[in-house]
């Protein structure tokens, strides 16, 4: 079984699109994957991934990259919490969020405390296609070096401390529904006014960034702004209907 092989091997038994990740850093990865847990041969490693659930949540583990904290890039939060989301509410009375690829809940939670504090009553919907991350982003408990861009007011206002942890409080917990979604393979809802997809593009081939962007804007209200990651950029948005608004924020228009 050949690396090709492997992936549509994943793809019909889990269910798991691999082809649009840019192949060199998704071989690479699962290849030190594999060699660190003693496998040097795909056939071998799928079937040890079918049998396996904890090899098999170290596989999404190291696919998914669930890497995130509170409040990443404070100076771009500082424009999504100043700017962005004021002008939205000047727009919109409610707002409907999605996070997309929101790893361990650390970006949805933050923008809840956002709009707690901005007023209203609003959505926000968080996925990931990662089951077992899900699980950690639902309990809302974190280490401190999670939240270490969290104002101190915010922290003592949204958290308690408990065996050198933050655990979350219910009221921001119950602001984000959170569920399975894979990005390459399943529909997309609409009617949103904010849709945040940071540091997660970036690991997939041009066809499928552009094929998502279009996939997002779709999913947006006239108007509604798509935020990305500070490594990022939409070298062809005008063509798939977006605006620059901000620097990291584009905005639906009219085709």
């Amino acid at each position: 079984m050949d690396f090709n092989q492997f992936k549509d091997r994943i793809n019909k038994r889990f269910n798991i699109n691999l082809n649009g990740y840019k192949e060199r850093q998704l071989k690479r990865r699962i290849d030190s994957l594999m060699q660190s847990q003693g496998f040097t041969d795909y056939a071998k490693y799928f079937r040890a991934l079918e049998a396996d659930e904890k090899l098999w949540a170290q596989f999404m583990d190291k696919v998914t990259i669930n890497v995130s904290e509170f409040f990443r890039n404070p100076d771009i939060f500082k424009v999504l919490e100043e700017k962005v989301i004021p002008y939205l509410l000047s727009k919109f009375t409610n707002l409907k969020v999605w996070s997309a690829a929101c790893s361990n809940g650390a970006e949805p939670y933050s923008i809840a405390m956002i709009l707690a504090e901005a007023g209203g009553k609003h959505q926000i919907h968080a996925t990931d296609m990662d089951e077992k991350i899900l699980a950690v982003a639902k309990t809302g408990r974190y280490p401190e070096n999670m939240v270490k861009n969290v104002s101190e007011r915010r922290k003592q206002k949204y958290f308690y401390r408990e065996n050198g942890e933050y655990q979350l409080l219910d009221p921001i917990r119950s602001m984000v529904r959170f569920r399975r979604h894979d990005l390459l393979m399943q529909e997309y809802d609409t009617g949103y006014h904010l849709i945040v997809c940071r540091n997660v593009t970036i690991y997939f081939t041009r066809e499928a960034q552009t094929e998502l962007y279009r996939k997002f804007h779709n999913s947006l209200v006239e108007g509604g702004i798509l935020f990305i990651g500070a490594t990022e950029n939409i070298i062809n948005y005008q063509e798939l209907g977006y605006e620059k608004f901000l620097s990291w924020f584009y905005q639906k228009v009219s085709k």
